[in-house]
Parts: C-alpha cells; sequence; structure tokens
C-alpha cells in the first residue's frame, strides 16, 4: 500500500514538474511560423521578464512592489525602456537598481515591453 502511494505522489509531481516546464513551444512555433525574428525575440524578452522582473513588477504586469508595467509602451519608447532597465530609475514605487537586466537581455525586454499598450 505504501509503495502504490509513494508512486502515485512521484508521479503526480512528475506530472505537474512537466506542466510547469511546458507550453512554451506555442509562442516560439508561431514566431517561427510566420517567419519574423521579433517573434522570437519578443517571447525572449517575456522570458527575461519572468525570470528577472516580475518578482518586483508582477507576473501579469500589474505591478507589486515596483510600477504596473501594463501599458508602459505608450507612456516610453523602446529606446527608454532599455535606458531604465540598465540604468535604474527613482520613482513613485521606490528604487529601481540598475544592472538588473543589460546587454542584449535589456533590449529583449524593452523590446517585449515596448509593444505593451
Amino acid at each position: 500500500m505504501k509503495k502504490k502511494l509513494g508512486t502515485m505522489i512521484l508521479g503526480a509531481a512528475l506530472v505537474m514538474g512537466l506542466a510547469a516546464c511546458g507550453g512554451g513551444s506555442d509562442s516560439s512555433d508561431s514566431g517561427s511560423s510566420s517567419g519574423g525574428g521579433q517573434d522570437t525575440a519578443s517571447a525572449g524578452g517575456q522570458k527575461i521578464y519572468d525570470q528577472k522582473c516580475s518578482s518586483c513588477h508582477g507576473g501579469d504586469l500589474k505591478g507589486g512592489m515596483g510600477p504596473d508595467l501594463s501599458k508602459i509602451g505608450a507612456k516610453y519608447s523602446k529606446d527608454e525602456i532599455l535606458k531604465i532597465a540598465e540604468n535604474g530609475k527613482t520613482g513613485d514605487k521606490g528604487t529601481m537598481p540598475p544592472g538588473i537586466v543589460s546587454g542584449d537581455d535589456a533590449e529583449q525586454v524593452a523590446q517585449w515591453l515596448s509593444e505593451k499598450k
């Protein structure tokens, strides 16, 4: 009985782990079928955002410790967003430290966020 329960728990954990990691291929597949490299960059921007920015700005871009970014592209251009991402900013919700993202990662995040209007 214990062996069967352990197997069920292990199986459930495996399924949940795979479900959490899966699903990313749909967005990248649609980018490759349209032939646009920008879709791939956007997918990369979202992934980097999820890894480095969502803890303060929220997984849904609605803010938290940091400000709401859901319509940031209507307020700032890609270059302005890139400058903020690389250099940081002091604002209403506190201070965003510089260097959270840089280089190509910052470019991809800025491109992705500039599309949020």
